[in-house]
């Protein structure tokens, strides 16, 4: 019996069209995400080890995985938590911050606050201190501060709606060394300007930083550069006033400041 050509080719088609939708089927089998049928207890303890084994980017998916799964239950916030904190580790600041301020806005209330509040300016405060090996080669100082003062509203918070937490004696401890490093800036800018002349506004920021940090070590500097700027300006008793204020608490302070900005100890070394 003769086969028809046609349907022989026909056949054919068939046969490869079923060969390629079986082979495409067993890929989809093979590259199936298993975690869909995981429990929320599963996916956290899976969460847990791809952070501790430093695979923070699988973490952070299988977290945001269990926030949905878990919704409404202090699982859920814990996820949120740890995802927040993996995702600093891994670099993302903006989106770290975004998922605090998120977990704070819907949970005013949970146990794990002050936790979030404390996250909030740790990635915030590390961010504007950058690597301990960097201090030497770079004044903190002279950075940007809006990260210092967004550190510091959240140590701030956290000290004063839970004096008694775990992390309220480190946040302590961080406010002061960003209050050195604000009043430090403010310094700087005011010897920027004293250096180009521009006394009015040297005046203005050293008058700033000993009114808003008057106990910190930058005080002494702020006050030189207060007693110069006015001087320069002709204000002779203000200039006389700025001069009394240092000495008296300052005795060993001299009227004359480099310039230049070096200093013998650097600002940050203050524990």
């Amino acid at each position: 019996m003769r086969t028809n050509p046609t349907s022989l080719r026909l056949r054919l088609a068939v046969s490869a069209i079923s060969l390629a939708a079986a082979l495409l089927a067993g890929c989809s089998s093979t590259g199936r995400d298993d975690s869909s049928r995981w429990s929320p207890e599963r996916l956290y303890s899976e969460a847990k080890e791809e952070a501790a084994a430093g695979n923070y980017e699988k973490a952070v998916k299988l977290y945001e995985r269990l926030e949905g799964r878990a919704a409404g239950s202090v699982l859920a916030q814990q996820a949120q938590l740890e995802r927040a904190y993996y995702l600093w580790k891994s670099g993302e600041k903006a989106q770290a911050l975004s998922a605090l301020e998120r977990f704070i806005k819907l949970h005013p209330t949970s146990p794990a606050l002050d936790y979030a509040l404390y996250l909030q300016g740790l990635v915030n405060f590390n961010d504007n201190l950058g690597l301990l090996g960097n201090l030497a080669s770079q004044d903190l100082s002279e950075r940007d501060q809006q990260a210092s003062r967004d550190s510091y509203q959240s140590f701030r918070q956290l000290t004063e709606q839970f004096p008694e937490s775990q992390y309220s004696d480190d946040a302590r401890v961080r406010m002061r060394y960003i209050v050195n490093s604000l009043a430090s800036y403010e310094v700087h800018v005011a010897r920027y300007y004293l250096r180009r002349g521009a006394y009015v506004a040297a005046a203005s920021r050293a008058q700033q930083a000993v009114q808003e940090f008057q106990r910190s070590p930058s005080t002494e500097e702020a006050l030189i550069i207060l007693a110069q700027a006015y001087d320069k300006l002709g204000l002779v008793q203000l200039r006389d006033d700025a001069a009394r204020v240092l000495k008296t608490n300052f005795p060993d302070a001299s009227l004359d400041i480099d310039l230049s900005g070096r200093r013998k100890t650097p600002w940050w070394q203050l524990w």
